[in-house]
């Protein structure tokens, strides 16, 4: 992420102009961390900390360098997809921006949930009670659980695919399962060459903190090869400020299977007696368990973090944490136990 980028919508975001004594002395306590390559930062934002661009013929995406969504316009009105709160209402000055230029429509006629998470459709309140809200059938139930007023439960719902046609324009929504959430679902727009599925794809960046905290690890690694199964030109993930090429999918491929092959290196070359002798005679279970394991994440993380820094913006960031998520996805889902295996 560009500096430019990043410092306005912080502000914004923050209600701050990011100066002063004491925020530059807390500033000077946080850690350091490797620079983000040149490669990895998206488009400058405007003065009102977005940027809107065209993807192919009517089909645009708009970011704040956090999130991303994406939409068409049409001539019987704009499809949107997902409605992620820090950006909030630029969504709308956004899609202003392109109807003036070409001429349709600026009304948000439908509105489709990638998936229930509030960080990315936590703004859908703002467009009113007369959309039209598309998501999985397992998004209603979970929205209707939460009760968020900020998040209205989708008005239609599907279980495995869904195909919407607006003003000649159209999408296709697939359910394969769960991956990082219950619902996350791929929304594809063949004529534009278009995959947009969150929170799997990090296009030049490692994934985020425990492989973004997804729900189903194995489904969520699996989910990487059906996204590249689709004839997909570019990305939308969802997060960050840069579109993804096939190119990134295949790269953060490679970044799981070394992590892959690293936990798997480590758990078997860690010796775990010392954490026994220490905390065992005390009966501390818990300190024999995180002391163990965050050893065997230390050592999984650091040629991982080596090979990708410079590569991959935040490899030094968040590889240790998704290392550590691995191994627990291994331990549980894998039966690789470790010394907690059955005993002889």
């Amino acid at each position: 992420m560009a500096t430019s980028a990043v410092v306005p919508v912080a502000a914004g975001l923050f209600g701050t102009t990011l100066s002063g004594s004491a925020s530059a002395a807390e500033s000077d306590a946080l850690p350091e961390f490797a620079p983000v390559p040149a490669a990895s930062a998206g488009p400058a934002l405007n003065a009102d900390g977005y940027y809107v661009g065209r993807i192919e013929g009517n089909l645009h995406w708009v970011t704040d360098s956090f999130y991303q969504a994406m939409f068409l316009t049409t001539s019987e009105g704009v499809v949107l997809v997902d409605a992620p709160p820090t950006i909030g209402h630029n969504l709308l000055r956004a899609i202003d921006d392109v109807t003036k230029a070409n001429g349709m429509p600026n009304k948000v006629t439908h509105l489709i949930y990638s998936h229930s998470h509030a960080d990315h459709i936590g703004a859908a309140a703002i467009l009113g009670s007369d959309v039209v809200r598309i998501g999985h059938t397992e998004t209603r139930r979970l929205l209707r659980a939460d009760a968020d007023p900020n998040r209205p439960a989708p008005t239609e719902t599907f279980d495995d695919s869904y195909v919407l046609k607006v003003g000649g324009e159209r999408l296709e929504l697939t359910y394969h399962g769960p991956n990082h959430s219950p619902d996350n679902i791929f929304i594809h727009a063949p004529a534009h060459r278009t995959l947009m599925v969150v929170d799997v794809i990090f296009p030049g960046w490692v994934p985020f903190k425990s492989l973004a905290v997804s729900q189903d690890i194995p489904a969520w690694v699996k989910a990487h090869d059906i996204a590249l199964e689709y004839p997909w030109q570019t990305l939308v993930g969802g997060h960050l400020g840069r579109l993804g090429t096939r190119a990134d999918g295949y790269l953060q491929k490679q970044y799981l299977a070394d992590l892959d092959a690293a936990v798997r290196d480590a758990s078997a070359s860690v010796d775990p007696t010392p954490y026994f002798q220490k905390y065992g005679p005390s009966g501390n279970a818990w300190a024999i368990f995180k002391t163990y394991l965050d050893a065997v994440s230390r050592q999984a993380a650091e040629p991982v973090i080596a090979k990708y820094t410079g590569t991959l913006a935040a490899a030094d960031v968040f590889t240790l944490d998704n290392a550590f998520t691995l191994l627990e996805s291994h331990r549980i889902d894998s039966d690789l136990l470790g010394p907690f295996g059955v005993h002889p």
